[in-house]
């Protein structure tokens, strides 16, 4: 096993106009850590998710992923080396059945025997076994967004990266992605930006703060939601624990 971390970014930076939505971003994972970013609105996490996998190109700095270089490259390459992400508004196959919709993503790396035997043990990772044979466009919104998380782990990505996992959903379909990504981050490492601070405490052990493009603080989910500046740009009263 490489010492080197599974993800880094030196002095990552990305501006649009006269705006700087990313500013020298140094960012570290290790193998297999879940990590959470937070940070008000307009602070860059969108901007580093989309950067990280190739959906922008950075203006400077740099990308690593297990100590190769994959700065500015391509959406579907830098599938390939394993980062993979599902995104706030669910993508899915509407008109497919739950398991049709996972069977793609497992066939594309494996042959007919395995993709089957990967789809089931996907199916009840993600809690979506008795879903298996349902039209996805007949699901509520937070089976649908499962959906679309075990589409992504279809694909054996060996980083996830979940942009707002919980968002819309109930009270029930967030205590269910809890117990979902943690079965996750069992086998693979996983950065999660979510706002929901009850949701970050239920999963997090490191929290990043980004604020106006920046790191503005990392540590331990306990040190962060305590932290007073943290409080003062973004969290409030919400952080009081």
């Amino acid at each position: 096993m490489s010492d080197r971390p599974l993800l880094e970014t030196r002095d990552l930076m990305k501006r649009f106009g006269g705006v700087q939505a990313v500013s020298s971003i140094n960012f570290t994972l290790e193998e297999g850590e879940l990590r959470c970013v937070i940070g008000p609105n307009g602070a860059g996490k969108s901007t580093f998710f989309k950067l990280l996998t190739g959906q922008l190109r950075p203006d400077s700095g740099r990308i690593l992923f297990r100590d190769h270089d994959i700065t500015g490259a391509e959406t579907s390459a830098i599938a390939r080396f394993g980062i993979g992400m599902a995104m706030q508004v669910p993508s899915v196959f509407e008109g497919l059945e739950v398991r049709e919709n996972l069977h793609i993503g497992a066939r594309r790396r494996h042959g007919e025997r395995e993709a089957r035997r990967r789809v089931d043990r996907i199916l009840e990772t993600a809690g979506l076994t008795a879903l298996a044979a349902r039209v996805v466009s007949h699901l509520a919104h937070g089976q649908r967004a499962l959906v679309e998380l075990a589409i992504v782990l279809a694909a054996e990505p060996e980083l996830l990266l979940l942009d707002e996992p919980t968002a819309g959903m109930t009270k029930g379909e967030v205590e269910r992605t809890v117990e979902v990504i943690r079965a996750i981050a069992r086998s693979r490492a996983l950065v999660v930006v979510e706002h929901d601070m009850n949701f970050i405490r239920m999963i997090a052990n490191k929290v990043t703060v980004f604020h106006q493009g920046a790191t503005l603080v990392e540590g331990s989910v306990q040190e962060v939601l305590r932290n007073p500046v943290v409080r003062d740009v973004y969290l409030g009263r919400e952080a009081e624990v």
